[in-house]
Order: C-alpha cells, then structure tokens, then sequence
C-alpha cells in the first residue's frame, strides 16, 4: 500500500515548485486511510529518492534539499 501512496504522491510532487510544501504525515493518514508508520513510510521513501526534503519542525518540501550554503551545486559558481 505504501508504494501505491509513494507513487501518487510522486506524481503530485512533479507538478510543483521546488520548495512547495509537500502534504503532512497526518493529511496522507486522512486521505489515503493509511495508518501513520505507512505515511512515515512514504515521507521517509521519498526523501531517500531526492523527490523532498524534511525540515524539522517546518515539514517537508519539493525537490531536493538546497545546499546549506546557498550557492549552486553544479560546481560553477567562483
């Protein structure tokens, strides 16, 4: 059930803007009728993927977490 979850949850991820909020652990309990370890499950899958980041106590966001120094990570900046 997760991997369903996950994939629609990809889905509706691809169609956002790197940084949008991305639906909380509770709101995918709620919608999908999965228990809350299923929804952590989820959260946790698509971070190890690089389709969001997690801030702690903010949630979690589209797109792969920025660099913490702010600069670009293609290796073009001086």
């Amino acid at each position: 059930m997760w991997r369903q979850v996950a994939d629609e949850m990809c889905r509706r991820i691809a169609a956002m803007s790197p940084g949008d909020l991305v639906d909380s652990e509770q709101s995918m309990v709620q919608e999908f009728g999965i228990a809350r370890g299923t929804a952590r499950k989820v959260i946790a899958h698509l971070r190890e993927e690089g389709v969001i980041y997690t801030v702690p106590g903010l949630g979690s966001f589209a797109g792969p977490k920025p660099p913490e120094d702010g600069h670009p990570v293609d290796g073009n900046t001086p």
